[in-house]
């Protein structure tokens, strides 16, 4: 199995920064390599949940290669430790509409792009960011 735990989420101004980080661990024998793309993915109460970043695991030819909402383009930094088993989210000139919970998620196939919510396998409890004006 494969459990995700993120922290970093906090209360900040307009303008300010975050940055969110995800852990990864595995029990029984999972084969590490098999997660191939993790994302930061965020929800607000009531809506649905969006993609915010995702970015595929490894040093292959995909490795490494990253895709972000529009939203947050230029602003937010999605990056990897693989030795730490870490994924993290660098989040510059936060905004207040960038208010969401946000989540940690991995999927065992690489990522062409953000990718719907349900074809992610593991998911992280959450992290509250709250950005006021």
């Amino acid at each position: 199995q494969v459990q995700l735990m993120e922290s970093g989420g906090g209360a900040v101004q307009a303008g300010g920064s975050l940055r969110l980080s995800c852990a990864t661990t595995f029990s029984n024998g999972f084969n590490v390599d098999l997660i191939q793309c993790a994302a930061w993915v965020r929800q607000a109460p009531g809506k649905e949940r969006e993609g915010v970043a995702t970015i595929n695991i490894g040093s292959g030819d995909r490795g490494g290669v990253t895709y972000y909402d529009d939203s947050v383009k230029g602003r937010f930094t999605i990056s990897q430790d693989s030795s730490k088993r870490m994924v993290y989210l660098q989040m510059n000139g936060l905004k207040p509409e960038d208010t969401y919970m946000y989540y940690c998620a991995a999927r065992r196939s690489y990522c062409s792009g953000l990718h719907d919510a349900d074809s992610f396998n593991f998911w992280g409890q959450g992290t509250q960011v709250t950005v006021s004006s």
